[in-house]
């Protein structure tokens, strides 16, 4: 046990402090840095610059039209009060406009400048704020009494009624659910394979393996590696998981994204149900197994340069996986979908499917699961029998014949 410890340690060490691995790190935390600060930017500035300026032909003017935009939450700035002042804004893009307001023969007028033109919304925000000053204007100049007044301003009624919504917000959060965890196996079954396969065929042929050998077991080596590998995609998935849970407490404290949150939360705390569970077992035990019939590659060739070639098949295998699936995600109930998630390889990527929109019982989840791992645990015990073979096998001949002889080396 501690010479497959000494292997785990070194093996495990070796891959964490490489640049590769850092790299694969931090590149999500930096994009997701540079999104939120992108969109804080973005909306800091809108925010300034997709304001309106408000000029009138006196104070008293212009302090009622803000009121009366104000009450229509149009987006004002309220530092530009004469139409120099606006003019010069607008050309410096302080604002992306500004309105006149008058009143002539006892009609509100209202014009706006700027450099291009409104949208629907705010040209409505603006209609209704011109329609509300001019209805007080036709009130006063009828002089009707309060109560006829009140009864003018009545308004309609209208109540929306919703019903029935889970359903949609359900089918999203699925959807949602099963993309991310299917790209994130994917991404993560592409990088461990190569990684594995690179790591077993630069030691093979070498003299320092002979040497290994004749003072532990082969076994037991190939033992250390695949437990080293598997450490350090957990390490992976565990600083992601610490990444993200940190990001998710300070979300509410953030002005920009507590709003975003508030309004997702339902689908946000769905989507983490879903990859929170037998999911993410999945997803473990499919780059275990991709990982074995990676080293099985990477012990097959005779050059670490030959390590990404000798990878196809796994890689096919993948790919194979990666695109049924991303075809039959909507189809839960397909007899391929149902098929593939009980055959090893590909159960990973089909059964996560079924799991997320609970069409399969416990019982066929746990054989799927059971022979996921009785499938890894039985391919790894007979490439450790043989691994002392292939690597010891320096000729080149291809990968069936490499295989063939390797077999029969003891």
């Amino acid at each position: 046990m501690r010479k497959i410890g000494v292997v785990i340690k070194q093996t495990y060490l070796r891959q964490v402090k490489s640049w590769s691995f850092v790299a694969l790190i931090l590149t999500p935390f930096i994009f997701l840095l540079l999104m939120f600060g992108i969109s804080y930017l973005s909306v800091g500035n809108a925010t300034e610059n997709d304001a309106l300026a408000v000029v009138a032909s006196s104070a008293t003017q212009r302090q009622a039209t803000v009121k009366a935009l104000k009450t229509q939450q149009v987006k004002l700035n309220r530092r530009y009060t004469t139409r120099p002042q606006a003019k010069q804004a607008l050309k410096n893009d302080k604002i992306s406009g500004y309105v006149v307001a008058q009143t002539k023969a006892q009609q509100v007028q209202f014009q706006y400048y700027g450099t291009t033109a409104l949208s629907k919304r705010t040209k409505n925000q603006l209609l209704a704020a011109a329609v509300q000053k001019q209805q007080a204007l036709n009130f006063s100049a009828a002089a009707l009494t309060s109560k006829q007044a009140a009864a003018l301003s009545r308004a309609p009624s209208f109540k929306q009624h919703v019903i029935n919504t889970s359903v949609d917000k359900n089918k999203t959060i699925k959807l949602i659910s099963f993309m991310l965890l299917l790209f994130m196996m994917y991404f993560i079954l592409l990088t461990y394979t190569a990684t594995t396969a690179q790591e077993i065929a630069s030691e093979k042929g070498t003299k320092i393996m002979e040497v290994i050998f004749s003072s532990t077991k082969a076994e037991n080596y190939f033992y250390g590696k695949i437990t080293g590998i598997l450490l350090v995609m957990l390490t992976q998935l565990l600083i992601y998981g610490v990444g993200g849970m940190a990001i998710y407490a300070l979300t509410p404290r953030i002005k920009l994204l507590a709003d975003f949150l508030k309004q997702h939360q339902t689908l946000i705390d769905g989507v983490l149900h879903h990859l929170l569970s037998f999911n993410l077992v999945y997803v473990v035990l499919g780059v275990l197994i991709y990982t074995v019939l990676a080293a099985l590659c990477g012990a097959l060739v005779t050059r670490p340069e030959d390590a990404t070639k000798a990878t196809q098949p796994a890689m096919y295998l993948i790919m194979i996986g990666f695109l049924g699936a991303l075809a039959l995600n909507q189809a839960p109930n397909n007899f391929f979908v149902k098929l593939f998630s009980y055959i090893p390889f590909l159960s990973s990527f089909f059964m996560p499917i079924r799991l997320i929109n609970q069409t399969v019982s416990a019982w066929g989840n746990f054989a799927s699961m059971g022979i996921l791992v009785l499938a890894t645990c039985g391919l790894t015990f007979y490439i450790s029998h043989i691994y002392s073979g292939l690597v010891l096998q320096t000729d080149e001949m291809g990968l069936l014949k490499s295989f063939r002889r390797g077999i029969t080396i003891k």
